[in-house]
This record gives structure tokens, sequence and C-alpha cells, in this order.
């Protein structure tokens, strides 16, 4: 019986097509799915057809609807085809008559190559590089090598004509996709081992056969990295309605292979940039733990803010069907969770949270008391950093406390003073009845170590912003057993104070951490933009805070246009810009929904919306946005801060000025630490890679005056 499966390049472009297209996608599976082979290429509504003048007679076009055509593999041998682009009639048809279909040899997988476009450009690159200086990109890899990691004949003439990563970027789009991987990853400096283990392993099944490069039927079952076959309707209706549904039927190799292992010794950490998929990990893992509960186990899934746990709510809903099996998951983030277990306790009274604004008044107020002479930000900064992050309950544990990491120095003599002043601040908030969060985490760990665990397994997702007290709390909930907790974060993204070292908590990870390096979110040229923000500059490992993360190897498989920046004169232009560039990404059939705007401040939110509704254009903030009809038909405006963990096709960052990012009141002065300056400079900057990184297709960045230095050491 024929079908008709789908290519990632579709799933890719899915949210960019209209309803109509979507619903012509799905009449024409359903035909695939009722009528014969021969009644398949006959069909005058489908138009099944072949192409003149084709760089491979096997890829044909059917008709979606009267504008829109989709492309299609069509094998001779075999009932099984694949939708590789659905595009605008003319567009469809020239890009399908440059396309090229191959069975790797190494990995099984179907491949799809522009080959028209690598057969005219490749000779010029190859007597440029006769004549460079430059030694070729690749010289340092045997043709053995490449071909063990997949590289065929005719990529492997390209590789060898180029100088530099420059050229690899012009050859990229063209290239098989998993072909282009393995020399992305070698050009990034990453080694054969690493990239096999990477890229070619993850694909191969186990197998005494010979591969057939002839046998398409196999090799698109195999595909499972690039190919999804979906079975029933409802579920491609699923798919078309809600792109994230995509995920359901489609993770790359590494990604199940994370996901869906049997099981782990103990604690298991992912890691990855923005857009590599380690939040839909996080969700698959729920999924997987979820079928293997006894009676009465629980999950606890858990971030840092409540914006993201209504992702992970939303995301749950879409991948695990069954409520009663999702009754068995609570979702909440880390305070709340702590706030749950601390006022359930026998003689709980409750505290009320203490206010941003009210700390630093009441550090203020009890170094009065006591006539300590430092700042209240490094009276908060000590509270926090050593205090709290290393549990320190007495005196004497504070004179023995390792301050390794704060830039202020602190004489034995004057510990005594500072401890006084912690106790004065303690006190006060006690005679009030008020609490920070961290001092609610910290008690309900305390609890939780005197009462036992609460949960069977803890999955966390942007475990990077979790301060040191949150973990102990998170430790204290399950027990120490395999499967106990899965992380997920991204050092890179670590936007609030909050470095720390798993591994000295007791959260053991080594053997059991990957690393995911391939962007499913964001095109090339914005990655590329924006990672240039935070090159060159250390980054602490979650595991060992005394170790650096990296962006090695970290790549997209989407291109599309570069970001576009905007300098205004004044704010008030720079508003007039952003309503001209929302418009226009409106007038190109962006919905409204899909398109976000984040600013540094609530004030420039407010100042966005304000102006945009004034012109007609629907927009509210995230708050107020709360229902998914609101969400659809409406541009949401955010901060940094709040952006963190969403995504949108359209993104402006806009205000990023100098005085903005960095802002000063959240960097802490060097002669009050240095390293806190530094660590302050980096959180900073992690907030606008964070903010740029939301986008999908689309990244537009602007400022008034002067902009952020940030953006003038990028190179912009």
């Amino acid at each position: 019986m024929p079908q008709l499966a789908f290519d990632i390049g579709f799933f890719a472009e899915l949210p960019k097509l209209q309803p109509p297209v979507r619903k012509g996608v799905l009449d024409a599976w359903e035909k695939f799915n009722r009528l014969t082979l021969d009644q398949l290429f006959k069909d005058p509504g489908l138009k099944l057809e072949s192409l003149t003048k084709a760089k491979d007679k096997q890829i044909r076009t059917i008709r979606i609807d009267q504008f829109w055509r989709g492309v299609v593999l069509a094998p001779d041998s075999g009932d099984t085809f694949v939708l590789l682009r659905v595009m605008q009639h003319d567009k469809a048809i020239t890009w399908a008559k440059k396309q090229k279909s191959s069975i790797n040899a190494v990995t099984r997988a179907v491949e799809i190559r522009d080959a028209a476009t690598l057969d005219e450009i490749t000779p010029a690159y190859e007597r440029v590089a006769e004549t460079s200086p430059k030694q070729r990109l690749f010289t340092k890899f045997s043709d053995g090598d490449l071909k063990a990691l997949g590289i065929d004949d005719e990529t492997l003439r390209q590789a060898r004509s180029l100088v530099d990563k420059e050229q690899l970027e012009v050859f990229a789009p063209l290239l098989p996709q998993d072909q282009r991987e393995v020399l992305q990853y070698l050009a990034e400096g990453c080694t054969v081992e690493e990239v096999w283990q990477d890229i070619v392993a993850p694909a191969l099944q186990a197998s005494t056969q010979p591969v057939d490069t002839r046998d398409y039927e196999t090799a698109i079952h195999h595909s499972r990295s690039r190919i999804a076959l979906v079975t029933a309707s409802e579920e491609l209706r699923d798919i078309l309605e809600k792109p994230f549904a995509a995920w359901r039927v489609f993770l790359h190799p590494s990604q199940r292979k994370v996901a869906y292992r049997a099981s782990y010794s103990g604690p298991a950490q992912v890691t990855g940039g923005p857009g590599t998929g380690k939040t839909v990990v996080a969700l698959h893992r729920v999924k997987h733990l979820l079928g293997h509960l006894r009676d009465g186990d629980r999950i606890l899934l858990t971030t840092y803010t409540n914006a993201l746990v209504n992702a992970l709510r939303s995301g749950l809903e879409s991948l695990v069907e069954d409520p009663e099996l999702r009754e068995r998951v609570d979702i909440s983030t880390v305070d709340g969770f702590a706030s749950r277990v601390v006022a359930e306790a026998p003689g709980a009274v409750a505290l009320r949270p203490l206010m941003n604004n009210e700390e630093e008044s009441r550090w203020d107020k009890a170094a009065k008391a006591t006539g300590f002479t430092g700042s209240a930000q490094f009276l908060a900064q000590e509270y926090r950093h050593v205090i709290l992050a290393q549990d320190i309950r007495t005196l004497a544990e504070y004179e023995a406390a390792d301050r390794r990491g704060r830039g202020s120095r602190l004489t034995a003599g004057e510990r005594p003073l500072v401890w006084e002043t912690v106790e004065r601040f303690t006190a006060g908030l006690a005679k009030d009845g008020a609490r920070t969060w961290l001092q609610t985490c910290a008690e309900a760990a305390r609890l939780l170590e005197e009462t036992g665990p609460r949960y069977r397994h803890v999955v966390v997702d942007e475990a990077q912003d979790l301060h040191p007290v949150q973990w102990r709390l998170l430790r204290a909930a399950v027990p120490a057993r395999p499967d106990d907790l899965f992380i997920a974060g991204d050092p890179h993204q670590r936007i609030y104070d909050s470095k720390v070292s798993l591994k000295s908590l007791g959260i053991k990870v080594t053997g059991r951490s990957v690393k995911l390096r391939k962007n499913y979110r964001s095109t090339q040229e914005i990655l590329r933009w924006s990672t240039a923000l935070l090159i060159g500059r250390p980054i602490a490992e979650l595991q060992d805070e005394n170790r650096n993360e990296t962006l090695l190897g970290y790549r997209s498989a989407l291109h599309g246009d570069g970001p576009t920046v905007h300098a205004a004169v004044a704010e008030e232009t720079e508003l007039d810009a952003l309503v001209t560039q929302v418009r226009a990404w409106l007038d190109a059939g962006v919905g409204a929904g899909e398109i976000g705007i984040s600013a540094r401040f609530n004030k420039t939110c407010a100042k966005a919306v304000a102006r945009l509704k004034d012109t007609g254009i629907p927009a509210a903030t995230l708050r107020s946005a709360e229902s998914a009809a609101a969400e659809a038909t409406t541009v949401r405006v955010g901060t940094m801060h709040s952006f963190k963990g969403l995504e949108f096709r359209c993104v402006a960052v806009i205000g990023v000025t100098e005085d903005a990012l960095p802002f000063p009141k959240a960097v802490t002065p060097p002669d009050v630490d240095a390293k806190q300056h530094e660590t302050d400079l980096m959180s900073e900057r992690c907030l606008l890679f964070v903010a740029c990184t939301r986008a999908r297709d689309s990244l537009y960045v602007s400022w008034s005056d002067k902009p952020s230095p940030f953006l003038v050491e990028a190179g912009v």
C-alpha cells in the first residue's frame, strides 16, 4: 500500500505554511493512503509529475493547491514516497529540478543534495584552491577517514576544493544533511572519533548485509533522523495544527538515544546550545519514565520560571495524551515546590516572600545596627554565594568557609561582624513574617532531609540558573538511585548569578552526560551572529565550575537571511521603525502570534505594546496574553528574562543601548568585587544571547543613540 512520509526539511518549513496549504498536505497524504500506485500516477488532482531536465528522475512534484506544489522523492522501487518540501509553484519546480537523491553507503540513510548548483560552482572553487596560499580545509583528514564518516565521492571532491570555513558555508546548504554536518563538525575542530560518536553512530543499525544503494524502501525506513512515517490522519492533523507535535514522531537519533535510554545508573545530564532540543528531550524522558512508574510513584518536572512551567505543561499535554498519566507529574518552579513543602509542614506559619527591592534596605538596616561599614551589595552576595550556597548555619562554619570565587577580601577578624549582620538580617525577616525565596528552598531541603523524598524521579529543565540551595532541595526530593535526576541545561544561557558545581553537591553525572550540538530552531545565519556575542569568553560547566563549557561544533541545519540591525537617533524613531518591521512581517504572511518582541526593561516593553496598538497591530505583554487564543492572534512582548525558553518565528530585540546592556545596576562595581563584576557582565551578555536565539526565521535588533558595547565588540 502506498504511503507518504515526511522529510525534516518539510517540518522545518511547516510553521511558515498557512492553514489552507497545510490542509492540502493532509489531503495529499490521504490520497496516498487510499489509492493504488497506478491510481496515484494517473490521478488528475494529484498530478504526480516527472520533470524535464531534472537531475534525478525520482524527484517529482505533486499539487497541494492551485498555487503550491509539493516536491516528493518517488523511488523506482517500493511504495513509500517522501515529501521533501512544499513551496510556491514555480519555486518548487525550480528547486526540484536541481535536487539529486542517493543512499549513504555508511549510514544507509536517504540523502538529498542540490546537484545542479554543486556541479556549477565546484570547478570554480577547485581553480581558486589551486592558486590559494591557504592550506586546504580538510588536509589533515585522509580520504579513508572521511569515507568512514559517510562522505561519498561527490562530496569528497567538493570538500577537497575548500580552503576555509567561509567557503564551506557556501556549500553547506547544498550538501546532503548528514555529510554537511560531518564536514562542519570537523571544520570546527572536532576529531574523527567525536564526529563518529555524535553523527554516524546514532544513525547506524546492526546489520550483516551490505548496503544496497538502490533499495530506497529500506533506506527510507532507516532514515528516522530525517524522515518520519505517520500512520494515522489524526496524528498528521495534530502535527500540522501544532508544529510542536512534530517532535512526537521526529527525534534525531542522538536525542532519542538520550530520552529513551532504558535506565541511567544515577543522575544524567543533557547540555547544548539554544534550540538543540534539550526541553524536548526532557519531556520525552518524562514520557519514558511514566511508562515504568510503580503504583504510588510520582515525577517532579521543574524549572526556573512560571512562563517555562506553562510551556512545559503545554508540551507534556501534546506528548502524553492520557490525562491519568499526566496527573502523576507535578510541574512547578523549584521555588513553587519549596513553598509547597514548607506550607505542608506541621505547624507551618505562612511567611510572605521578600520583594527584591526590599532586600538592600534591610541589609543597610542590619549593617547600621552592627556597625558593619561594607556595602549592602557585598552582604547580599556573601549571604547568597557563601552562606546559603554552602549551607552554613553557625559562626564556626562561616569562619571555616571556602570563599574562593569571591573577589572581595575578608579577613578572619572581620567574619564575626559579617555573621552578626547576617543574623540581624534574618532575625528582622522572621520578626516581620518574611523570607527570601532561597531561604524557603533551604528550609524545604531541611524538611525533606528529615521526612524523606517525595518523588521517584525529578526532571529539571533550564538547570543552569538554579542556586546550590535549590539543588540541595532537588537532591533531597528524590532517593539516590538509578534514574533519580535527569538534568537539561545550557551554561551559555545562564542569566542569573547561580554558578554551581553539581559534583560538589553529590550530583555526579560523569559518564552519564551528553552534549547536543545541532540547533533545530534558528537559522545558521542567526546562530552565527548570536554566538559572536559569547565566543572567546569562558563559561563554567554545570557539572564542575572549574571547567569551561564550549560552543565547539554548535551548528544549525537551517539556513535563511541574517539578522537585521537598525540604529535610531531617538527612542521614538526606534519605535516607529519597530512598527514598520512588524508590519512587514505581517504582510509577508507571518501570524501575529508568531512574532515576539523583547527588551531589557518592562517600561520599554510597555512603550512597544502601546505603539503597536496605536497603529492597529494587536500586541500584549507575555503576562497578559494568557490564553492560547490570545497568543495565536497577538504580538507578544516581554523582557529578555521572561523570553527565556520561548521561541518565535520572528523576533525583534529592541532598546539594545549602552545604558541597557550591560545595565549598571545589575553589575557589581569592580572595586566591590572584581570577580563578581566579570560574572555579572557575562550574565548580561548571556541575556542578550538568549533573547536573540529565540528567533527561528528572522531576527531584528535595534537601539537608539549609542549601541550596547556587546554589539560593538561582536562587530555589529
